[in-house]
């Protein structure tokens, strides 16, 4: 089954490759250390966060610490964000591994093929607003314009992500795993709403190495319209 795994992910990274400026496509992972059935997912996040066409991020999760391992990378709002997107779908629960793709798309476990198959689907979408990032100094500028007519709320978020940490665990349900994780998230927070009648530009504080991310997405955790990186 792991070598069946392996030659999946493989596939995932190498049949489909990433061509022009494309508007990434986000996956968002929620995960845990204490999860037993999150390492392969986990595992496979290695491979798409090498691809210039997906921002892949990791969000911990705390709501497993009382198995008997506390996931030093969770935050409470991960398991928040998670759950937003349960009441949006009408599910009434919530569990890890979770892939979320464009902020529509809901896919249980490590599933590289059906992942393939959501990524291909969104790139295929016209895109509906332009974004763009500069970094002078510790500060990034945000620029996004509707290029197709839109109507509603958007929230713009700004993170930060670390695309290498490891883990060892020596409790719970991974005890004795050394586990690396990909594009682990933190320093989430809301920016701004903008409805996309007219230019949004934002100037923020964006300190330190890491690599920042900006996702417009309509409200409440809907699908996300545009994302951009700075590495």
């Amino acid at each position: 089954m792991k070598r069946l795994l392996h030659a999946a992910i493989t596939c995932l990274m190498m049949a489909l490759p990433a061509f022009g400026e494309e508007v990434p496509v986000v996956i968002e992972l929620f995960t845990s250390q204490g999860c037993s059935s999150c390492p392969p997912t986990d595992e496979m996040m290695h491979a798409l966060a090498q691809r210039d066409d997906v921002i892949a991020l990791s969000l911990h999760v705390d709501y497993w610490d009382y198995i008997g391992w506390k996931d030093e990378f969770a935050d409470p709002r991960n398991a928040k964000r998670q759950r937003g997107y349960a009441r949006t779908a009408g599910r009434r629960s919530v569990y890890t591994p979770e892939m979320i793709v464009n902020g529509v798309s809901d896919i249980v476990g490590a599933k590289p093929m059906e992942v393939a198959t959501e990524i291909e689907r969104h790139k295929g979408n016209t895109p509906r607003i332009s974004l763009d990032l500069q970094r002078v100094g510790d500060n990034v500028t945000i620029s996004a314009q509707a290029i197709r007519e839109v109507a509603g709320t958007f929230n713009v978020h700004l993170l930060r992500y670390q695309p290498q940490r490891e883990a060892r665990i020596t409790r719970g349900e991974n005890a004795g795993k050394t586990i690396h994780y990909v594009n682990v998230t933190q320093d989430w927070q809301l920016l701004d709403t903008w409805d996309g009648r007219k230019p949004l530009t934002l100037n923020v504080a964006a300190p330190g190495k890491w690599p920042v991310v900006v996702i417009v997405q309509e409200t409440e955790f809907g699908p996300i319209l545009g994302a951009a990186r700075l590495r």
